[in-house]
């Protein structure tokens, strides 16, 4: 894989923080999104609107036929790390983009599929606040373990289509084509399940030789890993995978076709179990939602000011302390949400800038994760933009 200065990549201090975004206090500035240029919520478009292609695009993206293999977790610094050990990866045309805010599958996919940023679709978070009736797990649909798909439909929530508008075919896991998410970010689309790889495979294949020109693949294998395992041997070896799965599909599609691998965050591995915050902060916090590395405190009525500034003396140090109102000015998001998206927020944000994540006291079953996201260092916010074009011959390919 190359980098280089070339014009699929970032200008220079493009997408690498802003103006600003820092806190005076000498912090490093997070890694923002450039919402205008090479960022996964502007590749769909790239691929399937009429205008001509932007420049970051690359030109072998531009086939008769698309398949969009989007790689749960898969970060451009982890891949740069191992590039050695993946040759069919290594060996595609490579641009770096930039994820979304937070970086958590709940929001950068439904940008990735919408083609359009958080503040436009309103999906702000993986946990997100339900008016009073507590905290919407939009990964599960679920309020409390409760399941909320009859309760609160998702088109209610997320009305935007994706895909521009077209009924792109879906090949995802079978377990995932009923879920409440899959119904945000994938509306009516047609799915195809998968249980196995050699399956999605299989189904990428078929599709592609029934002449569709634009098909979407989902694969989670290495963002489960690196949750359980982290970046270790494990995550090694579910790489090597993951480049065996390539190899297996780009070989099987036909040479005007082109295989399209993109991801949705990259991962850090987490030092220690969790950071609770104290009763200083807690005592004027009524609920917290979010996730470990992207935490909102909601604070109790008239304490927003003062809950800002406990939290900024306790973790100044380790994470990036905003309020919402400043996440929104600085342009996180992408725009200015509405005004439902933004009720779903807390007040205060603690956005960990080290190797740590803040736990939700009512949330103890995410201290078991090892592998994390959600906040805006480069090892979860840069992602890769990878082409390979098909290699099958035209009279054996897709058989």
């Amino acid at each position: 894989m190359t980098r280089g200065d070339g014009p699929h990549l970032f200008p220079p201090g493009q997408g690498r923080g802003t103006p600003g975004s820092g806190s005076g206090t000498g912090e490093p500035p997070p890694v923002l999104p450039d919402y205008g240029g090479p960022c996964i919520a502007n590749l769909v478009p790239a691929l399937l609107a009429p205008t001509p292609p932007p420049p970051w695009l690359p030109e072998p993206a531009r086939a008769e036929q698309v398949v969009l293999l989007v790689v749960d977790g898969l970060g451009w610094v982890q891949l740069q790390e191992h590039k050695a050990s993946v040759p069919t990866l290594a060996a595609a045309e490579a641009v770096r983009l930039s994820s979304v805010v937070p970086s958590t599958t709940a929001t950068a996919l439904t940008s990735l599929t919408t083609g359009l940023p958080p503040a436009r679709h309103g999906i702000l978070g993986y946990r997100v606040r339900n008016g009073d009736d507590g905290v919407l797990n939009v990964l599960q649909w679920t309020v409390r373990g409760r399941d909320m798909r009859r309760e609160l439909p998702a088109g209610a929530v997320q009305p935007l289509p994706p895909f521009l508008g077209r009924r792109v075919p879906v090949v995802t896991r079978t377990e995932f084509q009923l879920t409440g998410f899959s119904a945000l970010h994938l509306g009516s689309c047609p799915q195809f399940g998968w249980r196995v790889p050699s399956t999605l495979v299989e189904r990428c294949v078929q599709l592609v030789a029934t002449g569709e020109p634009f098909v979407y693949a989902y694969y989670d294998g290495i963002d489960k890993v690196s949750h359980e395992w982290g970046l270790g041997a494990e995550y090694r070896a579910e790489l090597a995978a993951i480049d065996r799965l390539v190899g297996d599909l780009a070989a099987r599609l036909p040479a005007h076709a082109a295989l399209v691998i993109v991801a949705d965050h990259g991962q850090v591995s987490v030092e220690g179990p969790g950071l609770v915050p104290d009763s200083s902060v807690m005592s004027l916090t009524s609920l917290v939602s979010g996730e470990g590395r992207f935490r909102w405190l909601h604070a109790r009525p008239g304490k927003a000011a003062d809950l800002a500034k406990v939290a900024a003396d306790a973790f100044s140090e380790v994470a990036w302390v905003r309020t919402r109102d400043e996440i929104v000015e600085q342009g996180w998001f992408g725009g200015v949400p509405g005004e439902q998206a933004l009720a779903r927020l807390g007040d205060v944000a603690l956005v960990a800038r080290e190797p740590v994540a803040f736990l939700d006291p009512a949330d103890i079953g995410e201290s078991r994760l090892v592998g994390r996201h959600g906040s805006l260092t480069a090892a979860e916010m840069d992602v890769p933009l990878l082409v390979l074009r098909g290699q099958a011959d035209s009279g054996n390919s897709c058989a």
